[in-house]
């Protein structure tokens, strides 16, 4: 049986609980310092002293040590939400975007979501799978144990399954856990914009062969649904969700990014997991989200890649008992980003979070939207042993020494699956 020591730590700082903290208990985040942790059989077995860890475990000859002298340890970060499996680049639109070029006039020019589209349907299944490998390590050498990953540059659905199929392959042979979301409804395809018609039939295509397909195949665990007013309507938005529950996956939403598209509203409706960007969301959305329980997952790194000023109402939904989750949003075009700590960063110096807030954003409130919250996303005994080691003697310095990777080792069910170089 696997066991390790993580010893002497200056602190250890967790949020508490199997499910989303949310309103004030989002930031109650417990700090113990002069701790030991012990790991047995890839879960938690001991969180204390280390005079309290001899007593009740002794000396633990021959166990396997790391060393947590001066430094902080805090719950795996879970990324719950990215869109990993693509293929191509897309710098050309970002030096566009930087002279002046809106999403619009790139889009036009061949660009936009539809580039990467036809990039990710060329390519093999196995470039997938490289590609996304790559992008999960660079995910781990910045703490996250845990990732969500969508398809949705596919469009079709061959390539749809393409990229589910890819995303679990990736999955193999690496330490970052990962979770799939069929994301088919993430745009209307070339050869379905011509009119009404044609867009009909590709929200019948997503209920009536790709869905199915997905979830015969077992490769998804939730359904997504871009809804915005020009993408998918509401209607629509609820056909698509309503489909994936009848096969088992659990909706989720892109919601209410540009305008108040009534994605809030549907989320609490369906009882979905999740409403993410939420930027444009109304005050009956907030509300109706708090009453239902319906996370928002803040992707902050768009408005920051894209040069908006406008972010997220993180405080409002706090208020509001609205449980808050960050995540990376990490794709080709609008936050290309593998770093959970700049998400949190972000939470903090442009949402308004605290520290506390933001760490449970990325681990208990992150790990609870996956379903996950009763074994991830707080270092308690009982749970799986995923933890990340911060070069810093406590959790402020997480925030304070920013730009900088502050990963000194990551831990994935009890084992060391990374040691900074």
């Amino acid at each position: 049986m696997s066991e390790l020591l993580i010893h002497d730590l200056a602190e250890v700082a967790t949020p508490k609980g199997t499910s989303h903290r949310r309103g004030a208990a989002q930031g109650a985040v417990e700090r113990l310092n002069g701790v030991d942790v012990v790991c047995r059989g890839g879960r938690i077995v001991f969180v204390g002293s280390p005079e309290e860890r001899r007593r009740q475990l002794g000396e633990l000859p021959g166990v396997p040590r790391l060393d947590g002298s001066g430094r902080c340890l805090v719950p795996g970060f879970v990324d719950c939400h990215t869109h990993l499996p693509w293929a191509g680049t897309r710098e050309h639109e970002f030096s566009d975007r930087l002279a002046g070029k809106t999403y619009q006039e790139i889009a036009a020019a061949g660009g936009g979501i539809l580039s990467t589209v036809r990039s990710t349907r060329a390519a093999s299944e196995d470039e997938l799978v490289a590609n996304t490998r790559a992008r999960l390590a660079r995910m781990l050498e910045w703490g996250t144990t845990t990732a969500e990953v969508k398809s949705g540059y596919g469009l079709e659905l061959e390539a749809e399954l393409k990229q589910l199929r890819a995303a679990r392959r990736a999955a193999a042979d690496q330490p970052v856990e990962v979770v799939t979301t069929l994301l088919a409804a993430h745009e209307f395809p070339p050869e379905h914009r011509a009119d009404a018609a044609a867009r009909e039939a590709w929200v019948r295509e997503i209920c009536e062969r790709i869905t199915p397909a997905a979830a015969e195949h077992g490769l998804a665990t939730f359904c997504d649904v871009f809804c915005e007013r020009g993408v998918f309507e509401v209607d629509q938005a609820r056909r698509v969700l309503e489909a994936g529950r009848r096969h088992g996956l659990v909706p989720r939403l892109h919601a209410d990014e540009f305008a108040d598209s009534g994605g809030a509203e549907l989320a609490a409706e369906l009882g979905a997991a999740s409403a993410d960007h939420v930027l444009a969301v109304s005050e009956a959305g907030v509300e109706a989200m708090a009453r239902a329980g319906v996370a928002a997952v803040l992707l902050p790194g768009v408005s920051f890649f894209l040069r908006k000023p406008h972010y997220a109402p993180a405080r409002r939904f706090v208020e509001a008992g609205v449980p808050v989750v960050l995540a990376t949003d990490c794709n080709p075009g609008s936050s290309h980003t593998e770093s959970l700590p700049m998400i949190l960063w972000l939470g903090i110096f442009r949402l308004g979070l605290s520290i506390e807030e933001s760490l449970t954003a990325v681990t208990l409130n992150a790990a609870s939207v996956l379903g996950q919250g009763r074994r991830l996303g707080s270092l308690e005994v009982g749970k799986d042993a995923d933890a990340v080691l911060l070069d810093g003697p406590n959790l402020d310095h997480l925030g304070y020494h920013f730009g900088v990777n502050p990963v000194v080792a990551v831990v994935k069910a009890g084992s060391v699956v990374h040691r900074r170089p």
